[in-house]
């Protein structure tokens, strides 16, 4: 019997269709495909391929057509997919629309393709010429032929430009059979006119080669054994500037020596340029670029190099990871304790764990590269199921960044109150969010010329606006959050749901013109020190400034490693990955933000933070220095972050964790509900959770329904409950089964976060 049975993922099914003999030679399973559904047309993926079906064949619908000669999604790829849609609850058509790029799986963008023109016979343009020589009407077509003649082929711009010819006169040659033409696919390059100069693998330090060896026997293994090899991941644990970078060049070199590909991951979108300049000063042209900062046909060209096999490497951001290599080898997961890995929407994935899976199913090795790794990870590297590769010393041996905290409660300049209207110039009151100490020390590295980094993770020009007469605070209407104020625009906006108002001057309730702008954002942060250090280059780096994506990162982080700018100030976008060697001070403004979250990760995530944007400091031959700004200077988590010490501070916030059965002792599964009705959504939430109770085991603790912390975003009434435990398969099984196939009202949307990284 033959194959001819389609399983194609729909909506929340899998729906049977048969593959006419037409079409039998060139669909696959990963295929996409038009089918009828209804009285529509739709488009699907093909899940599996067999000769056996659920119904009478003569009752199954035909495939209408095929999107493209060869499937779009590999073998490989088919089973992530499969696991991604199971573990993380979703449907698997949300599932395999996550591992295309919307550019390939769309159908709208196509290769572009360059017309060039060249001779048909020498001979016959020749005589051409000879006969035509004095002919008015024909002087441009023969000119064209006289470039031709020379260049042997041009294209369109350059046989006008060459010429003087038209587009007319290209036709008329065409039409003639004088010339021939033939059109050729040309790649939409994102790195056009960028010069590269080529790099060479540089010489290890003791702790970066016994780390190298690791990676390397792993992967040698996997090639001679021809089996999995467990475990088959990395924690390459190094310090802030301890050389990981080369460790990954030298590892996919090694991968590159075996026929093998390799999938390199970085957090955020601004960190890809300077990361892809790496690997392409060692790699060349064997690079392929995927994220969603590229044009549509940059994309499409980008990940078309991947799946015909023209390029070896894949570097980007979250979508990188489903690069279509068919022979991979090795992923590298950089920073990869960055809660940016996490995917908002359905699959809500973890790129991290995604790529630890994809590295199981294809027999690769996975790097997992941090100064401050995940507590999973480092749990995972302690209980043996990854492998521990330790760094300890900055590379040639650099000194680590001195710390100094500051207490805010103590600082002079900080003590006087002061007024805090938006319209306040005072140079003396915009100090006040710089102590004495940090003030001073920016003033000497500039006459220095040397760089400064200033941070605070919260963007805007003031965190709310309230009425100093009757206590009003300006609330998003459809959030319950305070707007934030942007002085550059004078708008109020909400960073929830981006509803913007104009700013106000006066209470709206009392009328009152006794209006705060009060609380620090970046915004205001570079106002101050545009008053504070006069004639110093200034530049800021957070969301509201790079809204011209990559690029605008690009153009800034660029002027910033030319030295062409003094101080750099941003959000936790900066926090990572900079690599510039003239900055010798950071400066956190409040290291305190982010510590009292009703969130139990709240304590790593600010420890994380600061230990990364501290490691920005001292990373060439000038020594660093680092200011912490803190009202709670004592706090541990700081305290652990002056020290450098992630193992003390892991081993002091794990206490809690035990106890409680939070990750990464168990897994956690957070389950929302969303409605505009708040009365139904509280209902819907609790036979939802009632509904659970018989999958429930002993290991598992299970958090009641409640009002998720932030209670409405959008205009919708938000609840949650939590389940977290060692054994939550059968229970992760039961919410897919509910959240997909259960008849709740269509007003209430459940989504459930499997293994959530926040929890507001």
């Amino acid at each position: 019997m033959k194959n001819n049975i389609a399983r194609v993922a729909l909506l929340n099914s899998e729906y049977e269709y048969l593959i006419p003999d037409e079409l039998l030679h060139v669909v696959h399973e990963g295929s996409q495909v038009y089918i009828p559904f209804g009285k529509s047309k739709r488009r699907g993926h093909i899940v599996k391929i067999s000769n056996k079906s659920e119904f009478p064949v003569d009752q199954l619908k035909s495939i209408i057509e095929v999107y493209g000669k060869q499937a779009l999604i590999t073998p490989q790829l088919l089973k992530l997919g499969d696991w991604m849609a199971q573990y993380y609850c979703c449907s698997k058509e949300r599932a395999m629309r996550t591992l295309l790029p919307g550019s390939v799986r769309n159908g709208k963008v196509k290769h572009q393709r360059i017309s060039h023109y060249f001779i048909n016979d020498s001979k016959i343009a020749e005589e051409f010429l000879v006969k035509n020589k004095n002919n008015k009407n024909r002087h441009l077509q023969c000119e064209a032929l006289k470039v031709l003649l020379t260049h042997n082929e041009l294209v369109a711009n350059a046989l006008i430009s060459e010429s003087g010819c038209s587009t007319s006169t290209i036709k008329s040659l065409l039409k003639n059979d004088l010339i021939g033409e033939e059109k050729r696919v040309v790649q939409r390059d994102p790195f056009a006119n960028r010069e590269i100069i080529r790099t060479e693998k540089l010489a290890l330090m003791t702790e970066q080669q016994t780390a190298l060896q690791k990676i390397n026997q792993l992967q040698d293994e996997i090639l001679d054994k021809k089996k999995t090899v467990n475990p088959h991941t990395v924690l390459l644990f190094g310090v802030t500037g301890s050389g990981k970078t080369e460790v990954y060049l030298q590892a996919i070199d090694h991968c590159i020596n075996l026929n093998k590909e390799a999938i390199v991951l970085v957090p955020e979108i601004a960190l890809t340029p300077q990361t892809v300049s790496r690997f392409r000063a060692r790699f060349g042209d064997e690079i392929s670029v995927l994220h969603s900062g590229l044009s549509d046909g940059e994309r499409f060209d980008e990940w078309s190099k991947v799946s015909n096999g023209t390029v070896k490497i894949a570097v980007g951001a979250r979508s990188a990871l489903f690069a279509p290599f068919k022979n991979l080898g090795l992923i590298i997961v950089d920073e990869e304790h960055e809660g940016t890995y996490k995917q908002s929407e359905a699959p809500r994935y973890h790129a991290r764990d995604v790529a630890v899976m994809r590295g199981h199913l294809e027999n690769a090795v996975v790097v997992l590269g941090s100064a401050t790794p995940s507590f999973e990870s480092y749990n995972n590297a302690l209980n043996g199921k990854y492998v521990l590769a330790i760094l300890k010393q900055r590379v040639d041996d650099r000194a680590m960044p001195e710390v100094k905290i500051i207490d805010l409660r103590m600082d002079a300049a900080l003590n006087n109150p002061q007024p805090t209207k938006k319209d306040e110039e005072d140079v003396e009151f915009k100090s006040s969010f710089f102590s004495n100490m940090l003030i001073d020390a920016v003033r000497e590295k500039i006459h220095l010329g040397e760089q400064v980094i200033l941070f605070l993770n919260r963007r805007g020009f003031a965190r709310q606006m309230m009425c100093e007469q009757c206590g009003y605070v300006a609330m998003c209407p459809n959030c319950s959050i305070a707007y934030t104020y942007h002085k550059a625009y004078d708008t109020l906006c909400c960073h929830m749901c981006m509803d913007t108002i104009q700013a106000l001057d006066v209470c709206p309730d009392c009328q009152s013109k006794e209006v705060r702008y009060s609380g620090l954002g970046t915004e205001k942060v570079e106002e101050i020190a545009r008053k504070l250090f006069k004639g110093a280059r200034i530049a800021r780096m957070d969301s509201d400034t790079m809204r011209g994506g990559h690029k605008s990162y690009e153009a800034v982080l660029n002027k910033f490693s030319r030295g062409e700018i003094d101080v750099l100030i941003g959000t936790q976008m900066i926090a990572k990955g900079l690599h510039v060697e003239r900055v010798t001070l950071v400066g956190i403004l409040n290291a305190d933000h982010g510590l009292y979250i009703p969130d139990f990760r709240a304590g790593e995530r600010t420890f994380q933070l600061i230990t990364q944007v501290a490691g920005r400091a001292g990373r060439g031959d000038m020594e660093g220095e680092v200011l912490i700004q803190s009202h709670n200077p004592f706090n541990e988590t700081i305290q652990y972050a002056k020290k450098h010490d992630y193992v003390s501070f892991y081993e002091y916030d794990m206490e809690v964790r035990n106890l409680l059965s939070y990750p990464p002792n168990g897994h956690l599964i957070a389950v929302y509900f969303e409605g505009e009705d708040n009365d139904l959504v509280a209902n819907v939430a609790k036979d939802f959770a009632n509904t659970l109770q018989k999958y429930l085991n002993d290991s598992i603790t299970v958090s009641e329904v409640g009002v998720a912390p932030i209670e409405r975003i959008k205009k919708k009434f938000r609840y949650m409950t939590m389940y977290r435990g060692t054994k939550l398969k059968a229970v992760r099984g039961a919410i897919r089964h509910l959240i997909l196939h259960n008849n709740y009202p269509k007003k209430v949307h459940i989504y459930a976060d499997v293994d959530a990284v926040s929890l507001l």
